[in-house]
């Protein structure tokens, strides 16, 4: 592929994360549009709270796919997939954060999208799958043991890119890695002023989210 090309790949990249898998999959399954329930967050947690646990599992597997199929065919396409090719990374990099600014101002749904979690989990897989294997289990563990979704993300994305760092070393990659922790971060900031003033919900918390209150939820997918 020539250069003309290959910069194609960011916009593609910004379209395929556009696609918001909680309002697809709630359109099929003929829920409520999720901004209109809830956090008023399109991901996999406030989708949940239709009680349809399906319609929730496929946004989460929706949303992380698209994240991962758009750096794998990223590193396909650049014929790159060693990380190494300095003008392949860079633009492997613009890849990342197209599809995940995609996820956050989607331009399919006028630009309200979701927090990133599950998107971004599928980025990493894409890079390298111990990767994302080691920032998953992050997830995992402070979730497991302090019971916040919500600062569960907030540890992943900061560990994500120190991981890519300890793997790979300083490569271009750990730049577009750590843009996406901010913009995380930055999405959870509302769960950061809860966290800080002990009104965070709980995972398994039986406290029913108010329609109005859209965006006092935990750590949305």
């Amino acid at each position: 592929m020539n250069l003309t090309l290959d910069l194609l790949l960011i916009p593609a990249a910004y379209l395929i994360g556009s696609i918001s898998f909680a309002v697809v999959v709630s359109k099929c399954m003929r829920l409520p549009d999720p901004h209109s329930y809830g956090s008023g967050n399109p991901g996999a947690t406030n989708v949940l709270r239709t009680g349809n646990k399906l319609a929730a599992v496929l946004t989460l597997i929706g949303d992380a796919l698209k994240g991962y199929l758009a750096v794998m065919l990223g590193r396909i396409l650049l014929g790159d997939t060693s990380l190494t090719s300095t003008l392949n990374s860079w633009l492997l990099c613009g890849v990342v954060v197209a599809v995940f600014l995609g996820h956050l101002f989607p331009v399919f749904h006028g630009f309200k999208g979701g927090k990133g979690v599950a998107t971004a989990c599928g980025i990493l897989f894409g890079i390298n799958w111990i990767l994302g294997a080691a920032t998953l289990a992050t997830w995992i563990i402070v979730a497991m043991f302090m019971r916040y979704s919500s600062l569960a993300a907030l540890a992943a994305a900061v560990f994500g890119p120190i991981y890519f760092v300890f793997l790979f070393g300083l490569q271009p990659m750990a730049i577009a890695l750590l843009v996406v922790c901010l913009l995380l971060i930055w999405r959870h900031r509302t769960n950061i002023t809860n966290l800080m003033n002990g009104t965070e919900s709980r995972i398994g918390s039986k406290k029913k989210a108010k329609p109005a209150d859209t965006l006092n939820s935990q750590g949305q997918l």
